[in-house]
């Protein structure tokens, strides 16, 4: 018999670390296990530091733009392995901290690759090669996230064709970047690079990025795309063909809608993004009978068990959508459950956020899900044109959209393409959770002058009653 405890994590991103630290709290004794690095993908190179380079970025981009309010900055130069270096410092703090978190709440943690010998046992292969058992009573929770999808024909060689983890780590602006894929990963850090300087390619297999965002919010993000002095080239309905690599230059090739195949100019970075595949592989899960669905998710119940007693499993491997607060607040039920709470997943809505310029941020239903389901709704739209902060700010473009039941005006979905969106959205959040109605934050008093203050305006908007815009007749 292997080393007793009640429970074992394996993965220590948000879901993991949050569940471990969780367990300690309520006086499980837990072992949390990580393969790689303490805080997973969204600590390492996904979340932290990409958000870190996107403000960065957008700094650039404002003391560039800032003449329009009389500020004349002169002899502007950005030092890359300086702000990645500031980015690394930011990275070890809160790797360190999260290590630090989940050992100060009384778990322990161990570095090694985690697999499932049976129903409450998991053996751990350390860096040097030796293993070690370990036996849960209680239960083992699999935090195991997910992986970057390679495309065989754009096998990333971690120098000119990348995925994400090695482009939040670029020593230098690329003079050219090919993006496959036009979706968040792509975005985010695309325009990063797009504002120093790098010219951007999008090649997008679908009619339009951003897939399963309304497109009113998307067409927002795509006019800073594709205007200005840097625009970046978007290719709908182009299939990524191949790429030749030769001299440390990329010749991508395309196919066009009409089946035409064309080579894209030599480009310094090719950066593949085009999704996440769930990290389920060589776990032991097939062998112990867990079951998984047809993309490799593992399945789970609203307490996060899987059919297998005393196995749950939490986050990105359990299927969409891919969010780190979800993880962390399944992290947090799958716990509780063990620990013998009542606890189970239940929320109206779950928030997102994507840091492109503007954010794009979201909850509950889209106008288009809404009107799926045969909804009759009323939309509310505020701009932040009408914003007196906005344009202070220096910030117009976008605006807070609210979805709501045409018949009891309760809400149904909030959408915010604009400044401070990723902050915005947290009201809305509230609101959905606490089953309100658009009088409830229409009636609300907002301080001025705040971006807060479009929120209000937007509910109050679908009722026809705003104040600073017109409303529809």
């Amino acid at each position: 018999m292997g080393k007793q405890y009640e429970a074992i994590v394996i993965g220590s991103g948000p879901g993991g670390y949050v569940a471990a630290i969780r367990l300690g709290q309520l006086g499980i004794k837990t072992l949390c296990v990580e393969k790689e690095n303490w805080g997973g993908v969204c600590l390492n190179w996904g979340c932290i530091p990409s958000k870190a380079l996107i403000a960065a970025a957008n700094l650039v981009h404002k003391v560039r733009a800032a003449k329009t309010m009389g500020i004349t900055v002169e002899g502007l130069s950005v030092d890359v392995p300086q702000m990645q270096a500031w980015k690394d410092g930011i990275v070890k703090k809160l790797t360190g901290g999260v290590r630090g978190l989940v050992k100060g709440n009384g778990a322990d943690v161990t570095l090694g690759t985690a697999r499932l010998t049976g129903r409450n046992k998991v053996t751990v292969r350390a860096v040097d090669g030796t293993e070690e058992e370990f036996e849960a009573t209680k239960g083992i929770i699999v935090a195991t996230g997910t992986q970057v999808i390679e495309i065989p024909t754009f096998k990333p060689d971690g120098e000119t064709i990348i995925t994400a983890r090695e482009a939040v780590s670029l020593q230098a602006a690329p003079e050219h970047m090919v993006l496959i894929g036009g979706g968040v990963i792509g975005l985010e850090l695309g325009m990063v690079y797009q504002k120093l300087g790098t010219r951007i390619t999008i090649v997008e297999l679908t009619d339009g990025l951003l897939q399963g965002v309304d497109r009113d919010l998307v067409r927002v993000v795509s006019k800073h795309l594709t205007k200005g002095e840097n625009p970046a080239e978007v290719l709908l309905s182009h299939k990524a063909a191949g790429v030749e690599v030769n001299n440390g230059l990329a010749t991508v090739t395309v196919e066009t809608p009409s089946g035409e195949k064309i080579a894209l100019p030599p480009a310094d970075k090719v950066l593949v993004a085009v999704g996440f595949r769930p990290n389920s592989k060589g776990l032991g899960l097939e062998e112990v009978g867990v079951k998984l669905d047809g993309r490799g998710h593992i399945e789970v119940n609203d307490q996060f068990k899987t059919n297998v007693d005393g196995i749950y499993a939490i986050g990105d491997v359990t299927g969409f959508p891919y969010l780190a607060h979800k993880a962390s607040k399944e992290g947090e039920i799958a716990a509780e459950v063990i620990a013998g709470h009542k606890a189970a997943r239940d929320w109206r809505g779950m928030p997102a956020a994507i840091f492109t310029d503007p954010e794009i941020a979201t909850v509950g239903l889209t106008e288009t899900e809404a009107k799926a389901q045969g909804l009759k709704v009323k939309i509310g739209k505020f701009p932040f044109a009408a914003s007196g902060r906005a344009m202070a700010v220096s910030e117009t473009d976008g605006f807070i959209k609210t979805i709501i039941d045409a018949n009891d005006h309760q809400l149904l979905g909030v959408g915010i393409v604009g400044p401070e969106a990723s902050d915005l959205i947290s009201e809305s959040a509230l609101a959905l959770e606490m089953c309100a109605f658009a009088e409830d934050v229409a009636l609300t008093i907002h301080p001025h002058p705040t971006l807060g203050e479009g929120v209000m305006e937007s509910f109050k908007h679908a009722l026809g009653e705003a104040v600073h815009i017109m409303n529809r007749k």
